[in-house]
């Protein structure tokens, strides 16, 4: 049987709801990239949201070590934090114009953050000290991140094919993936100790060790271009598919399933798992999608 999904409408149809993560308060929060805004929804509640300037361009949001939420405004090229009660603070890198996009949580407490337009991984401390590490490599464009298995932060090297790794030294290791032009972008730690990432380009899930061993699995939609992707708590990823306006789901063992958005053409972006245990979907038309899993494919 398919998944349950329901749809609830959060901000204007184009405002661009984009990334989502659940928070340290219980609520869901998400960044509103087009509208410059950052949006809380307690499940059952109704929607509330903290302006930033228009201009800041908020994209992936995570939920800090500190009990607040940091996010990247790639337009601005800064790194914001806001609290539960929607104070807000901004940090700029040291690297004029280098695109922050993705950011995570590392082992050490940190915030580490891609600079997509510098090719560099950036680390900001809770109390705002950034520090910058250059790739081996240019025109890679670093793209999303998240902390692995093994100590170490790894992420998606969209023009590069590739998965980078930095360690807490910010020594850097590139892992090349086996199909060329895969264009990577989301990138989760799973339950089995692995990497698990989507392919934009290539229209494939990816699995890889952490001593760099790459499985790829094609999707039967090669245009539905994956987007970003979760672990759940029973071993299984969900992606989103933006050009297919779908949501997958992949098992341990290879097995996918793709299931049809209610609301048409809704380009499903970032994706969590709420704090109802229920998975939940940025979709840039303006709203959010719940999807309760009532089996595996």
């Amino acid at each position: 049987m398919p998944p349950t999904i329901e749809t609830h409408v959060v901000t204007d149809r184009d405002s661009g709801p984009y990334a989502i993560t659940t928070g340290p308060d219980g609520a869901l929060w998400y960044t509103v990239v087009r509208a410059g805004r950052i949006g809380r929804l307690v499940p059952g509640e109704q929607p509330t949201s903290f302006a930033l300037d228009p201009d800041r361009g908020p994209t992936i949001i995570v939920a800090g070590a500190d009990d607040a939420l940091w996010f990247t405004e790639y337009q601005a090229h800064r790194i914001g934090r806001i609290t539960t009660g929607g104070e807000i603070t901004e940090f700029t890198p040291p690297t004029p114009g280098c695109g922050p996009y993705g950011i995570a949580v590392g082992h050490d407490g940190a915030l580490w953050f891609t600079e997509a337009n510098a090719d560099r991984i950036g680390r900001i401390t809770t109390d705002g000290e950034i520090t910058e590490f250059p790739l081996p490599l240019t025109g890679a464009f670093p793209s999303a991140i998240t902390a692995g298995p093994d100590d170490a932060l790894w992420f998606t090297l969209n023009q590069a094919n590739a998965l980078g790794r930095i360690d807490a030294r910010g020594e850097v290791t590139v892992h090349p993936l086996p199909t060329d032009a895969a264009g990577p972008v989301g990138i989760c730690a799973g339950a089995d100790g692995a990497l698990w990432f989507v392919e934009i380009a290539a229209g494939q899930v990816g699995r890889m060790t952490t001593d760099g061993a790459a499985t790829e699995f094609p999707l039967a939609d090669r245009a539905a271009r994956p987007h970003a992707i979760v672990a759940d708590d029973r071993g299984n990823h969900w992606f989103t598919e933006w050009g297919a306006n779908r949501v997958g789901l992949i098992t341990p063992d290879g097995s996918i399933g793709s299931y049809p958005l209610p609301a048409s053409h809704a380009e499903p972006h970032g994706l969590t798992i709420g704090p109802d245990g229920a998975l939940w979907i940025a979709l840039e038309t303006g709203a959010l999608a719940r999807v309760t899993p009532s089996a595996t494919p």
